[in-house]
């Protein structure tokens, strides 16, 4: 599981460097696309240091307007979010600064302004894992699939799974390890085909 995580991160890091990359030589839709993907981010961070929801909404758009100008200085694609992140402390500060001071607000009136917790961009690339998990699912071997499906699907245990497959538990364990071990590589070759 481990190694399927590492692949996926690999996979995911691999391909904010590449739209960063295209931003920066002018490419206006794979900013958009940075922007999409970080704007929660950049919104909870806002929010967090003005506290008040319509001038976070308002910092983050002004950050990514500041983001988009200011692209061709960033050195280290890899360290985009930091990067838009120290932008919006930044600009936060700035705005606090200037403003003048909030009137108290009750607690009631503030847990009644909540914050989305999934967006659509989040939902999407959720579905996406889940089609290229069952992508490198189907390109296993059948005991390997078959292993683990048991297992993270329908949440077998390990003794479970013993008795299903009439094999010793370290038997089940090795193969676990080995099947993840495979479709970790399955999913690290098609991230490698697509990209």
């Amino acid at each position: 599981m481990i190694l399927l995580e590492t692949a996926a991160a690999e996979c995911e890091q691999g391909r904010l460097i590449e739209r960063v990359l295209a931003a920066q030589c002018g490419d206006s839709e794979a900013f958009g696309e940075l922007a999409t993907r970080y704007e929660r981010a950049i919104y909870s961070t806002a929010l967090r240091r003005l506290g008040n929801h319509a001038e976070a909404q308002e910092l983050v758009q002004e950050v990514f307007v500041q983001a988009f100008r200011k692209i061709g200085q960033l050195r280290d694609p890899a360290r985009f979010g930091g990067w838009l992140r120290s932008i919006t402390v930044r600009m936060a500060i700035n705005r606090a600064v200037r403003r003048s001071p909030d009137l108290a607000t009750d607690p009631e009136a503030l847990s009644s302004s909540c914050v989305e917790e999934e967006t659509p961009l989040d939902r999407a690339l959720a579905r996406e894992r889940r089609t290229q998990v069952r992508a490198g699912l189907n390109r296993l071997r059948r005991l390997d699939r078959d292993t683990l499906v048991a297992f993270y699907f329908d949440n077998q245990s390990l003794v479970e799974m013993s008795d299903a497959f009439h094999s010793p538990v370290g038997t089940i364990k090795r193969r676990l390890h080995v099947a993840r071990k495979r479709l970790a590589k399955a999913l690290e070759e098609s991230c490698v085909a697509v990209g």
